[in-house]
């Protein structure tokens, strides 16, 4: 008899002392010392949808005649009516089947139908030791051709050399119609000085 009374007081105390416990818990737990916020993004959605942009996106593709160009960039912005597309904080990657490879750099750019135009000071060096600085540089992205028409100064392996213009192209076709070697010209043009530094 007393055992079955006792089975039923904790069966009714047993509940209310759960309860009581976990009141005690929520009522007398601490605060969190600073407010938990979900972070937002800053940017402001009615530009993003007026200026649509790419962050940090990556072209490759291959020229007609073989040479491998990859692009990345910081952000790119696509091309609208009244604007082409641009690019910003860009590095090119230029190789040519021969083995030869250009690596440029340059704080924007913009992109036309089979041409792209770094702006803004254009720093290149190639896998021969050349190193070159333009304000401007054109790649085309139909055949293996880096162009610079606005001033170049480049720094070769024998010395310094500045001219008005810059083309790395194939080297010219032997009379069968093909490529002497497989390689490439580096051309100055226009008032060219060298300064020889053997």
């Amino acid at each position: 008899m007393n055992r079955t009374r006792i089975v039923r007081w904790l069966r009714l105390l047993l509940p209310l002392v759960a309860l009581t416990i976990l009141s005690t818990m929520f009522l007398f737990s601490r605060k969190p010392e600073g407010e938990s916020r979900i972070p937002y993004t800053s940017l402001d959605a009615e530009q993003m949808a007026r200026e649509p942009r790419i962050v940090a996106p990556k072209y490759s593709g291959v020229t007609d005649d073989g040479a491998e160009i990859a692009l990345i960039a910081r952000e790119a912005q696509p091309a609208r009516d009244d604007s082409d597309g641009s690019i910003s904080d860009l590095r090119l990657d230029w190789r040519r089947p021969d083995g030869l490879a250009a690596d440029l750099t340059a704080p924007t750019a913009e992109l036309a139908e089979g041409l792209i135009t770094l702006l803004g000071g254009v720093n290149m060096s190639t896998s021969t030791g050349w190193t070159l600085q333009a304000p401007q540089m054109n790649a085309a992205t139909d055949r293996s051709r880096l162009s610079a028409r606005d001033g170049v100064q480049a720094t070769a392996p024998f010395g310094r050399i500045t001219s008005d213009e810059m083309e790395l192209i194939p080297g010219p076709e032997t009379a069968e119609g093909e490529r002497a070697g497989d390689s490439a010209v580096l051309n100055f043009s226009g008032s060219v000085r060298l300064i020889y530094q053997p």
